[in-house]
């Protein structure tokens, strides 16, 4: 199939916003979505080479029908990634591609990670700690002080506070980090030509000097109900720990709680009356053992063993001979860079309970060291 003499001039280009173009359009594919985008990235070996690449031979990569290979030849979303970038660069918004190395470390370990990230802000989002904070809209009176204490108490170096931007908990628990001065950033369910809620507008202002926000949606994206458990992902995803305040038996925050655990971050929750309505959902989470019950911010830094206590380091075992698996696991950290156990699965192939005993053993003769949040770095 020859490609119009436009689309073959866009090809030739290698200049890095051209880059960014196809970064951008791969995300917009009709009936793609995120795992398949990863899916048709690794096999054409970057994203422009899949809009190169032959109906024939897309057609055999699995998953893909004859709709999406159709719609990747329209070449039809690289002109809305077109309009998105001149938006990008007039609002100075910083675009974060999941296989650069300013996307967020966590968040890559995630199978349904985005592809593409918008972010307006001056936060780290690899900082050393991070902590997600969610709960209900309705907040109580009671939600609301335990939350400000919480991110009062919440004192560790290199901290990051998330949240979702949302009424109620989320709201408190931006605005005690502003006031505490802990860098804090709001993941959006829209683009960032908009706030939503617009209550929330001062705030935000606030945050982007000292935090930031972030979405997965491009700017005329509108604040659809179907988008915040998108939104909640993100919240999970970026997490070590994630702290659920104050919510009802349903609601989005216990949907990001169960997110968090299939992610295998830390979840903890405050208990609460068994009377009150909005503590029903903290203790399922805790009566469950889907989330560890705290009672203050103490706990979580015991837990996630955050407390500046130094402990004698484990010498590395001098002339350890690696096997084969070993050498593969090895060779996925050889970064240095912190990777989740699940992005560590993912890319050696090997079982959930092979990985684990593999960490245990290298970690065991000071090869790799284990990180909040089931998180690994060689040593």
């Amino acid at each position: 199939m020859n490609c119009p003499e436009q689309i073959s001039f866009i090809f030739e280009s290698d200049m890095p916003n051209q880059l960014l173009q196809y970064q951008i359009a791969i995300s917009l594919i009709p009936g793609i979505g995120d795992v398949n985008a990863k899916k048709l990235i690794s096999y054409c070996g970057a994203a422009e080479a899949v809009f190169r690449e032959t109906k024939k031979n897309l057609l055999k990569i699995p998953g893909m029908g004859v709709a999406t290979v159709n719609a990747i030849l329209s070449q039809n979303v690289l002109e809305r990634a077109e309009q998105e970038m001149l938006f990008i660069e007039k609002n100075e918004i910083s675009t974060l591609y999941f296989l650069e190395k300013n996307y967020p470390t966590r968040l890559k370990s995630c199978l349904d990670s985005p592809v593409m990230l918008y972010y307006k802000g001056n936060a780290n989002l690899n900082a050393s700690r991070v902590v997600s904070v969610v709960g209900t809209r309705r907040s109580t009176a009671y939600g609301r002080e335990v939350c400000d204490q919480l991110i009062s108490d919440l004192t560790s170096p290199d901290l990051l506070v998330v949240s979702g931007l949302a009424y109620g908990i989320d709201t408190q628990a931006h605005r005690s980090s502003v006031e505490n001065n802990i860098p804090t950033v709001g993941i959006l369910a829209h683009g960032l030509d908009r706030l939503y809620p617009a209550q929330n507008r001062a705030l935000s202002e606030k945050m982007v000097e000292n935090g930031g926000l972030l979405t997965d949606f491009m700017s005329a994206t509108v604040p659809d109900r179907e988008n915040f458990p998108k939104r909640n992902r993100i919240v999970a995803g970026m997490a070590d720990a994630l702290v659920v305040v104050e919510s009802a038996k349903r609601g989005g925050a216990l949907i990001t709680a169960n997110i968090a655990n299939s992610y295998n971050r830390d979840v903890f929750a405050f208990p609460g009356r068994v009377s009150d309505t909005y503590s029903e959902g903290c203790n399922y989470l805790i009566k469950t053992n889907k989330a560890a019950l705290i009672q203050n911010a103490a706990d979580i830094r015991y837990l996630m063993n955050w407390d500046d206590v130094k402990k004698p380091g484990r010498q590395a075992k001098l002339f350890r001979e690696l096997n084969p698996e070993e050498q593969q696991v090895m060779e996925i950290l050889k970064n240095g860079e912190p990777v989740g156990i699940d992005y560590i699965v993912m890319q050696s192939k090997l079982s959930n309970s092979k990985i684990a005993a593999i960490l245990l053993s290298l970690e065991f003769d000071g090869m790799v060291s284990s990180l909040p949040g089931k998180m690994y770095k060689a040593v």
